[in-house]
């Protein structure tokens, strides 16, 4: 599905999911519809503000599923940063972030991509705190590993856990900004001091 509540494609959308969402709730920091994983749905139009529009820049981790056999020299590269293409055709250098192999998830949730094409792949855990349209695709593709299979499994502190696909989990508002690790009181006395 895509992370949205409307479209004017024939597509499955966020409605489409057995819960009585609130109105005017929509995504933050949406997933494309080959991804997996946490997504936010909030009614409160600060959250994508404070998030990833802000001065104080907040990590999101993605476990994926690459093509081959990753080596170190790789996940330095990864890791101090490669050139890719974005919006306008520009070239940019993504900003240092943290990457590391991991083995074979337990319990992942059925569905998506399994590996079964390809004789040999890698999974990664790979944080960062910049979010370029469909960065981590392209920064895997940049190393010559093309991205099979990508979750999205925290941003900060909020986890995906064991929540599985089509669920939805309610967070107490306390409790959801200070997993986020944002003020929500900040912008709210911001907003009220550029309004004069």
């Amino acid at each position: 599905m895509v992370s949205q509540f409307v479209s004017s494609h024939k597509v499955r959308l966020l409605g489409d999911l057995n819960y009585p969402f609130p109105e005017n709730t929509h995504a933050v920091g949406r997933l494309d519809s080959n991804s997996e994983g946490l997504l936010i749905l909030t009614t409160d139009k600060r959250v994508t503000k404070l998030l990833f529009e802000g001065d104080v820049k907040h990590t999101r981790t993605y476990l994926l599923q690459v093509e081959k056999i990753v080596g170190e020299e790789t996940l330095e590269q990864l890791r101090t940063g490669v050139t890719i293409r974005v919006k306008g055709g520009g070239n940019y250098i993504t900003a240092p972030c943290d990457v590391t192999l991991v083995q074979k998830p337990e319990n992942l949730f059925k569905g998506g991509y399994n590996g079964s094409e390809f004789k040999t792949y890698s999974w990664l855990l790979l944080s960062l705190t910049e979010g370029k349209f469909r960065q981590v695709r392209k920064m895997a593709a940049a190393v010559k590993h093309p991205c099979k299979r990508l979750i999205r499994m925290s941003i900060e502190d909020l986890t995906l856990g064991d929540l599985q696909p089509g669920n939805v989990k309610e967070i107490e508002e306390d409790i959801f900004f200070s997993l986020l690790k944002i003020d929500n009181t900040k912008t709210s006395l911001e907003e009220k001091s550029g309004a004069e």
